[in-house]
């Protein structure tokens, strides 16, 4: 990855279309990598340095909502949509999977790289795979392993568990509804149910207590989802 810039991640397989959105973010002063498989997205994904990841619904391999799926298992790196696909069904479904926003074909280059900035204003420009300094004494997030640790003491967590769990760490604040969280924790969404993330999110926050009792890090929004609490 190119040093002093952040690299944009585009998944288009039209090149008059990527070749388009590139010319657009390197004229903003990006870097851009560019795949048009969801396979090769998926790879991209080891690279570091990456800021956000510009993907295209309709991909000769995948369906870029089980791309997205699949990204957010793995990070919090910021998602953007493309797509010619632009009614509300498809976006809704595009925003609950966990991407940041949407932009419908045909678009202009100057509303995407807008676009751009604005969600990587939001997201602190970075990956959201750190969380904010006052939390990085309380979590450590060992991601090669799979591995959350909570106050210097590792968490034994089912595989659900630390999905969820790495979801909320990624970015604190945030508040996920269940249907976000289970499409970042469960292979198959459809199959839990919205008790299913509650009993999870009691699990975690009891084994969150045997380590520090008076501790209650995951907030609870009714009637919306959870969130990791933002501490000092």
């Amino acid at each position: 990855m190119p040093q002093g810039r952040q690299t944009i991640l585009v998944v288009e397989d039209e090149p008059p279309i990527a070749e388009t959105i590139v010319y657009a973010l390197q004229t903003e002063g990006f870097a851009t990598r560019w795949t048009t498989t969801g396979r090769d997205a998926l790879a991209a994904l080891a690279e570091p340095g990456l800021a956000l990841v510009i993907l295209d619904i309709g991909l000769p391999d995948a369906n870029g909502f089980d791309i997205c799926r699949e990204i957010r298992r793995r990070c919090a790196v910021p998602v953007i949509f493309l797509t010619a696909r632009s009614d509300e069904v498809d976006r809704i479904v595009g925003l609950e999977l966990g991407a940041d926003d949407y932009v419908a074909k045909p678009f202009s280059p100057r509303e995407l790289t807008a676009r751009v900035r604005a969600v990587l204003r939001r997201s602190d420009g970075g990956s959201g795979r750190r969380p904010p300094p006052g939390a990085a004494a309380r979590w450590q997030h060992d991601e090669a392993r799979c591995r959350i640790s909570y106050r210097g003491r590792p968490l034994e967590l089912t595989r659900n568990e630390y999905r969820l769990l790495g979801a909320l760490l990624a970015q604190p604040g945030r508040v996920f509804s269940r249907d976000q969280l289970m499409a970042a924790a469960w292979d198959d969404p459809g199959a839990a149910l919205d008790r299913t993330v509650d009993a999870h999110v009691k699990s975690v926050r009891a084994k969150l207590r045997a380590i520090a009792p008076d501790a209650d890090p995951i907030v609870t929004h009714r009637g919306l989802g959870y969130s990791l609490r933002e501490e000092p």
